[in-house]
Order: C-alpha cells, then sequence, then structure tokens
C-alpha cells in the first residue's frame, strides 16, 4: 500500500510504530513472494494508479499513467538499496481497472520498466488474491482467480482448503502463437544463428545455446547474458514484431536460450530467460514456457495435453506446460497454455522515504 505516512519509530518512549521519515512521503507496504526463486514484490494498493483507473482508463493506458507519473514508485522498490538487480513486482490495481468479471488488475514492474504478462507472478497474484480476500467466495479445493494484465485476461487456479491458499499453482494463458520461425538473424560477435519468435503474454526469441557456443547448464551466467542480450538487440533492428491488438506490446521482451530439446520429452528441458535490461529470471519464466509451448505446437512437436516439464538454469526450479485449447488471435493459430509452478510467501515489509535522501528513489547499475 502507498499512502502517506505520519507513524512512530521503532523503540523510546514514544513506542513509535515507523523509522523517521517525510511526513509528505510515502510509506509503501508490500507482500513479499517468490515463484521458483523469481521475487516478486506485491504493492497491493498505489492510491494515484487506483484514481487514474477510476478515471477510465483502460489497463494498457494506465501502464503508461503510471510509468509517466509514478515511476519514482518502481524505481524505489525495484532499485537498490531496497531492492536490486533482479528485483520484480506488481501493482494490484482494483475497482474500474479491474473490470469485466476479473478479481483484480496488474501493472507488472522490473528494473527496467514495465512488462505486459508475468506468469510467476500470475501464479503468486493467485495466491495472495485468496489470501487477502480479493476473491469474495473462494471454493475448495481449488478456486479461479480472474486477472486482467496488460496483455489481457488470465485465470490462476488456486488450491484452497477453506483457510489458506496451496501449491501448485495454474495458470491459462492469453492466446500464444508463433510469430516467427527458423528466421536467420545476424549477432555481432557471434554470426548467423536461427531464432523462433514466441508470443505468451509478451513476445520472446528463442534459440539453443549451442548456437552460441554456450551450454545453458554449465556456462557462466554472465555469458549466457551477453550472448542472450546481443541476441535480443539483433532482432530489434532485424525483425517488426506485430501484435494483433495493440502496437503497445508489439515489443520484444527479451531472449530465452535453451538446451534445443524441443522435441517432446517426458525428460525436463532447461532454459534461461534474459529480459528487459539484461535482468535474469530466477524460475523457468512462466510466459517464456507458454510462448515455448506455442512454438513447439506450432513446430508439431507436442499435441493438446502433453505436459512438458522446464528447468531454470539459475536455480533449478521446475515448472511444467502444455496446450490445453486451440485458438485463433487475429491471423494467428493460437492456442491457450497451461502453466504451472509454485509460489511461496517470504514475508511482508515497510519502506519509507526522508525528502533529504538524494537516493530515496533508488540507483541502478549493471
Amino acid at each position: 500500500m502507498a499512502e502517506q505516512g505520519s507513524g512512530d519509530a521503532v523503540g523510546g518512549g514514544a513506542g513509535r510504530g515507523l523509522p523517521p521519515h517525510s511526513p509528505s512521503g510515502v510509506v509503501l507496504q508490500t507482500v513479499e513472494m517468490h515463484t521458483g526463486g523469481e521475487p516478486l514484490r506485491i504493492i497491493p494498493r498505489l492510491e494515484a494508479a487506483e484514481q487514474a483507473a477510476a478515471a477510465g482508463l483502460s489497463l494498457l493506458s494506465l501502464r503508461r499513467e503510471v510509468a509517466a507519473r509514478q515511476d519514482h514508485v518502481r524505481r524505489a522498490l525495484m532499485h537498490e538499496p531496497r531492492g536490486h538487480a533482479g528485483m520484480y513486482g506488481a501493482v494490484v490495481v482494483r475497482g474500474a481497472a479491474a473490470a469485466e468479471g476479473a478479481h483484480l488488475a496488474a501493472l507488472f514492474l522490473h528494473c527496467a520498466g514495465y512488462s505486459a504478462m508475468c506468469g510467476h507472478a500470475v501464479m503468486g497474484l493467485g495466491r495472495f488474491a485468496l489470501d487477502y480476500g480479493l476473491v469474495p467466495a473462494p471454493t475448495r479445493p481449488e478456486t479461479a482467480v480472474r486477472l486482467r494484465c496488460p496483455c489481457g485476461p488470465v485465470t490462476a487456479f488456486v488450491p484452497w482448503d477453506g483457510h489458506r491458499s496451496g501449491n501448485p499453482v495454474r495458470f491459462h494463458s492469453v492466446p500464444a502463437f508463433a510469430a516467427a520461425t527458423d528466421l536467420a538473424i545476424d549477432v555481432p560477435g557471434h554470426g548467423k544463428v536461427v531464432v523462433d519468435i514466441g508470443y505468451g503474454g509478451t513476445f520472446y526469441a528463442f534459440l539453443s545455446a549451442e548456437q552460441l557456443g554456450l551450454d545453458v547448464r554449465s556456462s557462466k551466467t554472465r555469458d549466457l547474458v551477453s550472448a542472450a542480450s546481443a541476441v535480443t538487440e539483433a532482432v530489434k533492428k532485424q525483425f517488426k514484431l506485430h501484435h494483433p491488438e495493440s502496437e503497445d506490446l508489439a515489443f520484444l521482451y527479451g531472449t530465452i536460450l535453451t538446451d534445443g530439446k524441443d522435441a517432446f520429452s517426458e525428460e525436463p528441458t532447461t532454459n534461461i530467460c534474459v529480459f528487459a535490461d539484461e535482468q535474469v529470471d530466477r524460475s523457468p519464466t512462466g510466459s517464456g514456457v507458454t510462448a515455448r509451448i506455442a512454438l513447439q505446437y506450432h513446430k508439431g512437436l507436442i499435441q493438446l495435453d502433453q505436459t512438458r516439464t522446464f528447468r531454470s538454469s539459475t536455480t533449478g526450479s521446475l515448472f511444467t506446460g502444455k496446450a490445453v485449447k486451440e485458438a485463433k488471435f487475429g491471423n494467428y493459430n493460437a492456442v491457450i497454455v497451461e502453466v504451472s509452478g509454485e509460489a511461496f510467501y517470504t514475508g511482508t515489509a515497510t519502506f519509507t522515504v526522508e525528502e533529504e535522501d538524494t537516493l530515496k528513489h533508488g540507483f541502478f547499475f549493471k
């Protein structure tokens, strides 16, 4: 929650509850989670976002509005000293922006800006919505939690025992599709490589790490990040993306390097996602799994309801994914993908600001 704060400091005769901070400054309260090792810092309420939503802004327009007028909140919570180079967050928006039958809407934050979709956050928010009372009448043994994301409506299915949410959490994606396959790209320092581009709520480039002279399981993370980032920049310059509904969503979010095991197998396939400004996903990447399943289905490598397991090369955590239904999205043949993983609470936090702090809104370096 972001609100004006006048609370008191811990200790002393006054028995105050907050450290010294500027009376006019915000107090930022968060719920902390992780899904497969990828952090999720939830902001349960941001008053400025709710006021903008109440004025009738669409979620994509709200995303632009928050980026333009409230970006100091993202920087304060994602960047050091309160965050770190791998931090990820979500702003919960209720009311008008969560209309059309949704329990809540969400804006997704990272160190470089705002994303359109985040699978690991959806799984965490599914649990959060139940445990914090955002779903009026949850059902046992599983409750459907309807979210509106910038990319569109997504449904999470969350175990519920009547008192507490549980795991695993699964979600059904927006229509996912293959935007391009076997696309030749010239990557400076690496030569020509062949990539696929898939959409799972946001766009990713996919290729085997082997094409770059690397091994996704054993190469140094720094080398994988540098190579993936070079691919991202090359694809941006050499291929124009198109989204069927909004050009606001027609951007390449990152590159996912794989072990090349795209054909169906009961064995896990390993990948690493490098997104935004060289940020590394600690999980197998929910929207990336969605896009990769769509590509595999498009190529005839898997069938409907064939479950694949995806392993993060950074933490070893696992997600599963399967195509559950064919769909049409604009001119694309698409699929609805189900992704499953485990989300856990790690705590809560209250952050304050002192106006005279020259670093009050954070700093970021790589």
